[in-house]
């Protein structure tokens, strides 16, 4: 046993401090980037926030509302294939999801959806340290060595590196910072996630990888601070749940007819999510997940425009004319000692 006595830090430790500008207006403010893939070698372009992963956010509906924006969308791996085949999938911004599963089931689904022009993947699985899931990236990156690959989830600068070195072109960064999420109260572990993107990013840069913060933004400013750590993409889960793009016609009706207007949102590691999808929870595991319960929000280009807005203001702030230059801008104020 040892004990790190640094001081890290989460969202709610900082704030960006301001600096002169000769920025005139928010709308100044280039938010699209484009990205080379070390391994893919291919590039990605667009505004980089993807929609989680979790069948309450990653929808199809919510994948077409966000391209509209050249916003992503990791679309949660419960879909029949059928039906994403019949879907107008954006190849552009659109994430297939897959946890360990059968390289074969990869090759099947990717080689069914060639039509949709789709060449991102996502590799989802809780613990991203295992020596396991660093040879199936590994195992996939041989199968798809065209493909750009996101894989996670991993918190320090070490298996950052190590994801990328078996092939990963974009590493996920976050263990327990998601609002539904319960890893940390149940199992102890985890890592303070403005650290960890500082950390993980300075370590991806570094082998010319890129990093995508998941977890714990729960406002614009958290989105903004995100970026100016150094993350390359921000994944988000709860500020897009609980939109109309997250429900089917029959839900929508449901929560209208309701008197409270509130919409389920959880964890895909949750009680809910392995009841839905696994039969219940196996004997040899916990949930790890929370229910949690959020407003009826509508449409979701009002928080699109809240979200995007609240960037472009932050760059103003500190002088910064696009958003690829957040980060060399911004200094962190610590908010208390210690």
């Amino acid at each position: 046993m040892r004990i790190e006595t640094e001081r890290k830090l989460d969202f709610n430790d900082v704030l960006i401090r301001p600096k002169r500008s000769r920025l005139k207006s928010r709308g100044d403010v280039e938010l699209s980037r484009t990205f080379k893939t070390p391994h893919a070698g291919v590039d990605i372009t667009g505004v980089p926030i993807i929609a989680a992963n979790m069948d309450t956010v990653g929808t199809l509906k919510m994948g077409a509302a966000l391209a509209e924006h050249d916003m992503f969308t990791a679309l949660h791996k419960h879909y029949p294939l059928d039906e994403m085949q019949k879907a107008n999938i954006s190849g552009a911004f659109s994430f297939v999801t897959f946890g360990i599963d059968d390289i074969n089931k990869i090759d099947n689904v990717l080689n069914t959806l060639q039509s949709n022009s789709i060449n991102k993947i996502c590799l989802d699985v809780a613990n991203g340290y295992t020596e396991n899931f660093v040879d199936f990236i590994r195992d996939v990156r041989k199968h798809h060595p065209g493909k750009i690959i996101m894989a996670g989830n991993v918190a320090t600068p070490d298996m950052t590196e190590a994801l990328i070195l078996a092939g990963a072109d974009i590493v996920k960064v976050g263990i327990g910072p998601g609002s539904a999420c319960m890893t940390r109260a149940m199992t102890g572990i985890g890592y303070p996630q403005l650290s960890a993107i500082i950390e993980c990013a300075d370590a991806a840069h570094g082998l010319s990888g890129l990093i995508c913060a998941d977890g714990g933004c729960r406002m614009p400013g958290d989105v903004a601070k995100a970026f100016a750590a150094g993350a390359d993409f921000v994944m988000l889960g709860g500020m897009l749940a609980g939109h109309t793009e997250c429900m089917s016609a029959d839900e929508l009706k449901e929560i209208k007819d309701s008197d409270d207007g509130l919409v389920e949102y959880y964890g895909m590691s949750s009680k809910v999510a392995m009841d839905k999808y696994a039969g219940g929870v196996a004997p040899h595991r916990a949930s790890e997940g929370r229910v949690v319960k959020v407003e009826y929000k509508g449409d979701v280009k009002d928080t699109v425009q809240e979200i995007l807005g609240g960037l472009r203001s932050a760059c103003t702030y500190v002088g910064a004319s696009k958003l690829k230059e957040l980060s060399k801008r911004a200094t962190f104020v610590v908010k208390s000692a210690a």
